[in-house]
């Protein structure tokens, strides 16, 4: 049996989606816009990238030497799976999601082979940042794709570029491309004094406020209740941070453990204490770090054994822009997408997929996780039907740690003194477990509070 070609969404020329999809070739025949990724692979303490040589086989730019990465994005298919598919495809390398950091998209528009093969094409940039180069011989090249890989300098590969060198696929490094090498450039060029100098200005708009409870007056009971509430506020707390961005949580405790360090990684645990996040609320949310700054993850597996090295080391990527959608949505979601989905689905589906109590997931991210060797997926099932996204239930999704949270407040509701105060903890301990928070609604507009009661301290837990 004949493979079947792979298909492309087509775009406008302005990037949406049409709903036409159509066979690779024929879109290449065509001049179709269409979209792509393109994986960088940065070693930090070479400040090399990786290349790799096209096989002599490719009907475009044969032989050459070109991205990390890279390959199309399938109809229907999302473009982080995608980026993260290539390159297992392509090296042999299992990266999970928090390596990839999109830093921009590159329009790139031109004709080769005699006019043949018309190249209008939208490419996702990633970047993966590595602590030190992977041995070659730990890559395994898929032979249809990709004939070698070497290491090259940052500067030497813009320099090479930038004069056209016949060996290596065209790139425009004084237009829109050129933000690879900039940002690269820029993250580990800055000078530390003038960040320092920077976070210290930053820091200072914050006064200092001491707040304290008023406890007189509260029962043996409502004393140890309070203690249990401000437990489970703290159990919340680390739910917050995983909402914020899925590599949140390993930067601040990465930021944490690194605080002694220096003067600039103080500066830096301080200010990200008040923000809870890499980006600075009190100017637009601009970044104040950048995933040169973040967690080392060690991959003993990500690629075959070598003798004598222990693995691929990389840096938790977080985005240069913070997300609108958060860790609520898939980073590469766009609204268009989401609603299509949302217009396939049932009412009561819909009404799942809208609440706020529920995260939006991949089902392809699912499928390629469980695929993969040597990995193991927490054995989810959600049926999408044609489309890609499905919805989990906050209880689903943060169960260990809502589940901690639930029992506490069921615990404080139990020692409460006040019927009103006692039934809204009970409520809330049950919504966080059903996923149904109208009755703990109610019962904090209900609420009592009498002058010796502990309303007043849970109200900062509520809120």
């Amino acid at each position: 049996m004949a493979e079947t070609e792979e298909r492309l969404d087509v775009l406008t020329q302005t990037g949406q989606k049409t709903g036409i999809s159509k066979p690779r070739g024929e879109v290449h025949r065509d001049g179709d816009y269409h979209r792509a990724v393109h994986v960088w692979i940065f070693a930090e303490s070479t400040q090399e990238l990786l290349l790799q040589r096209r096989a002599d086989c490719k009907d475009s730019w044969p032989g050459l030497w070109d991205i990390s990465s890279a390959g199309h994005i399938s109809a229907g298919d999302s473009s982080l799976v995608s980026a993260r598919r290539e390159l297992h495809e392509e090296l042999g390398i299992i990266l999970p999601k928090d390596a990839f950091e999109l830093i921009f998209v590159f329009l790139q528009e031109c004709i080769i082979n005699d006019g043949k093969y018309i190249n209008n094409e939208y490419n996702d940039v990633y970047l993966v940042t590595i602590v030190d180069p992977i041995p070659l011989e730990a890559f395994t090249l898929q032979e249809s794709e990709v004939s070698a890989a070497k290491y090259i300098s940052c500067e030497e590969y813009r320099s090479l570029l930038a004069k056209e060198h016949p060996d290596y696929v065209p790139y425009d490094v004084t237009g829109d491309y050129g933000q690879l090498f900039d940002i690269i450039k820029q993250r580990y060029e800055e000078n530390n004094v003038a960040r320092s100098i920077t976070l210290q200005k930053q820091l200072c708009r914050y006064a200092p406020v001491t707040l304290s409870a008023e406890l007189t007056g509260l029962s043996d009971g409502d004393r140890k209740a309070l203690g249990l509430i401000v437990e489970a506020a703290r159990v919340v707390d680390e739910i917050f941070y995983l909402q914020v961005w899925y590599s949140n949580p390993a930067l601040r405790d990465w930021l944490k453990e690194h605080a002694d360090a220096s003067e600039l990684d103080n500066l830096k645990w301080m200010y990200y204490l008040i923000n809870k996040s890499p980006w600075s609320s009190l100017d637009e949310n601009k970044p104040f770090l950048t995933t040169a700054d973040s967690a080392i993850k060690l991959l003993p597996e990500a690629t075959k054994p070598v003798t004598g090295w222990n693995g691929l080391e990389y840096k938790a990527a977080f985005p240069m822009l913070k997300p609108p959608g958060a860790n609520f949505y898939p980073p590469d979601m766009d609204k268009m997408e989401f609603e299509l989905w949302k217009g396939s689905l049932t009412e009561s589906k819909k009404h799942d997929a809208t609440s706020f109590f529920t995260v939006i997931k991949r089902q392809s991210e699912f499928d390629f996780d469980s695929s993969l060797p040597n990995h193991t997926v927490d054995g989810r099932d959600y049926s999408t039907g044609v489309h890609d996204l499905f919805s989990i239930p906050y209880c689903k999704e943060y169960n260990s740690l809502i589940t901690r949270a639930a029992n506490l407040l069921q615990k404080a509701g139990d020692l409460a003194g006040s019927p009103s105060l006692k039934r809204l903890l009970h409520g809330k301990a049950a919504a966080f477990l059903s996923n149904d928070y109208y009755d703990s609604d109610i019962a904090w507009m209900e609420l009592v509070s009498p002058p010796t009661c502990i309303t007043e301290n849970v109200c900062s837990f509520e809120q």
